[in-house]
C-alpha cells in the first residue's frame, strides 16, 4: 500500500468524531455540547480548525440519537457536513473517512479538544511538505508514571518516561493511507486507540510534532473550567 504523494497545496478535509456520550462528565448531555462562554465545546473546536485557510471542509461524525448538533448555528456552515458514526471512536472515524470524497489528506481531531492553537495546527500541516506518512501532535510525558496490576492499587514499578509522549490530536495522514490502515486494523480485530496506532499496526511510522500542553481534552468535569481558562487566554492574543 502506497500513500498519496504530496504537493504544495493539497486538499485537506477534517474529520471530527463526535458520537461519544461523555459518560465520565456525569452531565445530562454529551461533553461536546457543554458550553464555554457563549459557545459549545464542539463549536470552539470547529472554529479552531476553520481559522486555517487550508482546512476546506469538516465532516462531523455524530451518534444516531444526536438532535443537538443540527440546532447549532455552525451546522449551517456550507463547509460542514455530518454523518452517523459507530460504537467506538475508530468506527466513527472510518464512517467519516467514507464521506471525505477526493481529499489528499485527512486531519482527525477530537470534538472535545477546543483549545487547539493556530501555531500547533501550522506546524502539523507543515509535515505535508516532508512526509508521505503523516503525523500527530504530542507532548512529552512530564509526570512520574507508575505501573500497577489490573484492578490493583499496589505499584509494580515506575515506568521510564524519557522516550514517552502523550498523543494529542489533530492527527494528519494521507487519506488513502489512513483509510487502508484503519480498515485493515479493524478487520483484524485490533484495538485502535488513535489513528496513528492504525498506521503503526501496518508498519508505518508517523512523525511526532511537538505541541502545546494546553491542547487539553475535555473528559472530566474539572476539565471544563480549565478549557475555559485556556480559551479566554487564546482569544486575548
Amino acid at each position: 500500500m502506497n500513500s498519496n504523494s504530496t504537493d504544495s497545496s493539497p486538499d485537506i478535509v477534517a474529520v471530527l468524531p463526535a458520537a461519544g456520550v461523555g459518560s465520565r462528565m456525569r452531565t445530562d448531555r454529551p461533553k461536546q455540547y457543554l458550553t464555554i462562554g457563549s459557545k459549545t465545546v464542539i463549536e470552539h473546536t470547529i472554529f479552531s480548525l476553520l481559522q486555517h485557510p487550508k482546512i476546506q471542509r469538516i465532516v462531523v461524525v455524530i451518534s444516531p440519537e444526536d438532535k443537538l448538533f443540527s440546532a447549532l448555528p455552525v451546522a449551517q456552515d456550507p463547509r460542514i457536513s455530518t454523518v452517523v458514526g459507530g460504537e467506538q471512536r475508530a468506527d466513527s472515524v472510518l464512517a467519516g473517512l467514507q464521506h471525505v470524497g477526493n481529499a489528499s489528506w485527512v486531519l482527525v481531531h477530537d470534538a472535545s479538544r477546543p483549545c487547539l492553537h493556530l501555531d500547533d495546527l501550522n506546524r502539523l500541516l507543515d509535515i505535508i511538505n516532508v512526509s508521505k506518512v503523516g503525523g500527530l501532535l504530542a507532548v512529552p510525558v512530564r509526570d512520574t508514571i507508575k505501573c500497577v496490576s489490573v484492578g490493583m492499587a499496589p505499584v509494580l514499578h515506575t515506568v521510564e518516561r524519557e522516550n514517552l509522549w502523550h498523543a494529542l490530536t489533530p492527527q494528519l495522514f494521507p487519506f488513502k493511507l489512513l483509510l487502508f490502515c484503519l480498515s485493515h486494523a479493524l478487520n483484524s480485530g485490533i484495538t485502535v486507540t488513535d489513528e496513528a496506532s492504525a498506521l503503526e499496526y501496518c508498519h508505518y511510522h508517523p512523525v511526532l510534532v511537538s505541541g502545546r500542553s494546553d491542547n487539553i481534552k475535555v473528559t472530566y468535569p474539572e476539565d471544563l473550567a480549565l478549557a475555559e481558562f485556556h480559551i479566554t487566554r487564546l482569544h486575548s492574543y
